[in-house]
């Protein structure tokens, strides 16, 4: 099979050397162990892989996931020059050398699909944290990119030789990067394929090294900073509208409409300025063409919000309070119109 295998690791046990010593009786001769950091007590094991015949590279301290993954992707490009693809895989237990086996084969027969392991998270042994975050992810992913993903966080993935270089081009040097390379590939109109593999999880998941709080921040970087953003925005735009209804005493769809007009425009320079240059970091050097794409984005936008609050103004309730209802679901679709179509990135 003319696949290479890449596993990153930190502070890996005895597992890792025996999923190497299977995958090579299994016929898989072209492996990349990464050492991201490991203590000096796991040395010995990264040793035994090399005894292997894998080649092992280290970093002299921990780099992250993503880090790993472009170095062992660089290491087999130059070591197995003429390899048809990769596969990354968890040195932890949690892939089945059957399942490796499998994705490296689809992997081989589609030389233009990413190829992804998907586990079954119905299952009762998932661990809640583990069942949360991918139904979450999978919604999240579905209404970004447009497209379902069943299992984003998988590390089961194989890459073909003809992805190498979008590979190594996809920012994020910790877990973020998965979900980075996810997006993008689909933003770039590079098709999935799925392989169902088996689900595991050894001893409640507890050699995982991710980091439920800073992780889950790096891999949300995006709508997170978009929030903060929308939230200044929100205060300024918030305190102008009942500044501006206050003045205009009567609740008439006109004064309402003239409210919201005033007070967006006050904010919406601001909010399109921050969102360009840190929510979505676009590097798009026409800024006229993502400021159109913006402004019609804001002008429906706000006179959906001036028509919903009109619409509901006969509750009895105060016109801030119906307001920030209506913009809160405005914002959350405001947040995938603006990544996917307002400041849409394509790979280089």
């Amino acid at each position: 099979m003319n696949i290479a295998v890449l596993i990153p690791s930190l502070d890996p046990n005895d597992v890792l050397v025996t999923l190497v010593d299977t995958l090579k009786t299994k016929g898989i001769d072209n492996m990349v162990v990464i050492d991201d950091g490991s203590c000096a007590q796991t040395q010995p094991l990264f040793d035994r892989c090399a005894d292997l015949g894998c080649v092992v590279v280290h970093h002299e301290a921990n780099r992250g996931k993503g880090e790993a993954i472009r170095t062992g992707l660089r290491a087999a490009m130059e070591q197995y020059p003429a390899v048809s693809g990769v596969v990354t895989a968890d040195g932890d237990g949690q892939h089945a050398v059957d399942d490796i086996l499998r994705v490296a084969a689809a992997t081989e027969c589609h030389p233009d699909h990413i190829i992804l392991g998907t586990r079954d998270f119905s299952a009762a042994n998932i661990p809640w944290r583990s069942r949360f975050g991918n139904r979450f992810t999978s919604l999240f992913f579905r209404l970004s990119a447009g497209m379902p993903c069943p299992d984003t966080q998988t590390g089961l993935r194989g890459i073909p030789a003809a992805l190498f270089a979008f590979a190594l081009s996809i920012p994020g040097s910790r877990y973020e990067y998965e979900m980075n390379f996810l997006f993008t590939a689909a933003q770039n109109n590079i098709p999935f394929q799925y392989i169902p593999i088996q689900t595991i999880y050894e001893n409640g998941n507890q050699t995982s090294h991710f980091r439920p709080i800073v992780d889950s921040a790096r891999i949300y970087a995006m709508p997170l900073r978009f929030l903060t953003v929308s939230l200044s925005s929100f205060v300024v735009d918030i305190s102008l509208f009942t500044l501006f209804s206050f003045l205009l005493p009567d609740r008439t769809a006109r004064a309402i409409l003239t409210a919201t007009i005033a007070a967006r425009v006050c904010s919406g320079i601001f909010n399109f300025t921050l969102n360009r240059n840190w929510s979505f970091s676009s590097r798009e050097d026409d800024w006229k063409a993502q400021g159109i794409r913006y402004l019609i984005l804001f002008l429906c936008q706000m006179l959906v919000s001036g028509g919903l609050v009109s619409m509901l103004s006969f509750l009895p309730l105060p016109l801030t309070a119906i307001k920030i209802v209506v913009d809160t679901v405005l914002c959350c679709i405001s947040y995938f119109m603006q990544r996917n179509w307002v400041f849409r990135t394509k790979s280089s």
